[in-house]
């Protein structure tokens, strides 16, 4: 299905692709370890299947490492390096303190390097994981082509590249862009925020003294607005305190966009996309027709995929360091 293009994104995309070649060398393939590691994928999806057994959150947090890794540096597995005595790695900027999870991954790794040691990336890994928690959810499968290489270098500095949950649609489709992703995409991937919950300080701005002529964000549901009050209190001292980002938080479905449409977008970024005429018809169409969202998801997750892919870096022993 096309992508739409719109006149202050074609330049970008344009721009990205002339200065960036080396980017763009290395071809995925779906059927990429069938030789040399047919195994990987069951590996990695009996160890994802397991953790989300044990922890219903891990399916959020591994699709969420799968958007920042491939948003900073493309998806290299940068984000599962640790952090060094000269170094402060991508897992500890401010806008990755919470995500988790990384242990999944580190336990797919250990099994592989056993059946199949030096040949599955990090980053591969990544990426399988991602669509096995979208599936193991209520969402879609698909063919996750692989190849990639793990990249050497992480910066926490970086991390202020990612999309941030205050940022307007303008903001969100010039961020995309910069990762040849267009407007589709962008609200189609925001449908990942289907699944997870986020604590107070992501959307606190929203609900105390938003501006000099609303104490509340108006776009916000009243009633919805007022028991994030309740929850998240101007003078807040329990950090764990949040919200679930829509009212089927484990299930990966079209409530989302559903939730929108409502004003009960979580993050100003969320509600954004109801307001503008360039997003609200994709908002529209995604909330009464979820095998449509479905079928974009897909291709819009194959897409992020692709992102920053390159035959430059390595497969590393240990996700955690370089080798």
């Amino acid at each position: 299905m096309a992508v739409l293009l719109y006149s202050k994104t074609i330049f970008p995309i344009i721009f990205l692709f002339l200065t960036l070649p080396s980017i763009l060398k290395a071809e995925l393939d779906a059927h990429y370890y069938d030789k040399t590691c047919p195994q990987a994928e069951k590996i990695i999806s009996e160890t994802v299947h397991s953790a989300s057994t044990f922890d219903p959150k891990v399916p959020a947090r591994i699709l969420r490492m799968f958007f920042h890794d491939c948003f900073i540096r493309g998806c290299d597995a940068s984000i599962l390096l640790d952090s060094t005595a000269t170094n402060l790695a991508e897992k500890d900027g401010p806008p990755n303190l919470s995500v988790h999870s990384f242990y999944v991954v580190d336990e797919a790794k250990a099994k592989l390097e056993k059946v199949c040691p030096h040949t599955v990336s990090c980053a591969d890994i990544i990426a399988i994981a991602a669509r096995d928690v979208v599936a193991l959810s209520g969402g879609p499968s698909w063919n996750v082509l692989k190849g990639r290489k793990d990249g050497r270098v992480s910066k926490a500095s970086e991390t202020v590249n990612l999309p941030a949950p205050t940022l307007n649609v303008s903001q969100l489709i010039q961020s995309f862009a910069k990762r040849g992703l267009g407007v589709k995409d962008m609200v189609t991937l925001s449908g990942g925020h289907t699944l997870g919950f986020s604590h107070c300080s992501s959307f606190q701005a929203r609900l105390h003294n938003f501006n000099l002529l609303n104490d509340i964000d108006p776009s916000l549901n009243t009633e919805f607005a007022l028991d994030l009050r309740k929850k998240c209190p101007k003078l807040n001292t329990n950090f764990s305190a949040g919200q679930f980002l829509d009212s089927t938080a484990a299930v990966f479905d079209n409530d989302y966009y559903r939730q929108l449409l409502v004003g009960k977008g979580l993050f100003s970024s969320d509600q954004s996309l109801v307001g503008d005429h360039r997003t609200r018809w994709i908002v529209e169409a995604f909330a009464k027709d979820q095998n449509l969202f479905f079928q974009e998801f897909v291709t819009s997750m194959l897409k992020l995929g692709n992102v920053g892919v390159s035959e430059n870096g390595e497969v590393r022993l240990n996700c955690k360091i370089v080798n």
